[in-house]
């Protein structure tokens, strides 16, 4: 019988030990993982069809290299599309919010296939676009 109880008794402590080192693995803290900014967003999101110099070669979409102050429909070296000739505004916070959540109500007939729906995710982007200025 003293066999038996030391048996036992020695399992019960390995098991116990165990589950005290899966307890203080599963208390550990993970490391906190860093939302995207706006260049990281913009790179992910945008940069396949728009560059943010003016030294790269257009792309779809045309430089955004101080887009933020600029006339829509303006920029150098690249051909918009025929909704933007009828376009008379400046693009501002405002405007760049409405177009990256719907291009084609802020100018209809355009060609950016683009939307966000998150308002945080456009607001990152258009805070890395501003300071491209």
């Amino acid at each position: 019988m003293t066999k038996l109880r030391a048996r036992w008794t020695l399992g019960l402590g390995f098991c116990s030990a165990m589950l005290a080192v899966q307890m203080t693995g599963a208390q550990m803290p993970l490391p906190a993982v860093k939302p995207p900014d706006g260049a990281t967003l913009f790179k992910q999101q945008c940069a396949t069809c728009h560059t943010t110099n003016m030294s790269d070669a257009v792309r779809q979409g045309p430089s955004l290299y101080r887009i933020v102050g600029r006339h829509a429909g303006k920029a150098d070296g690249f051909k918009y599309s025929a909704g933007f000739s009828k376009a008379d505004f400046v693009w501002d916070d405002a405007r760049l919010d409405a177009w990256l959540s719907n291009p084609q109500e802020v100018i209809p007939g355009a060609v950016m296939a683009y939307r966000q729906a998150k308002p945080e995710t456009r607001a990152m982007i258009i805070a890395y676009l501003k300071e491209l200025n």
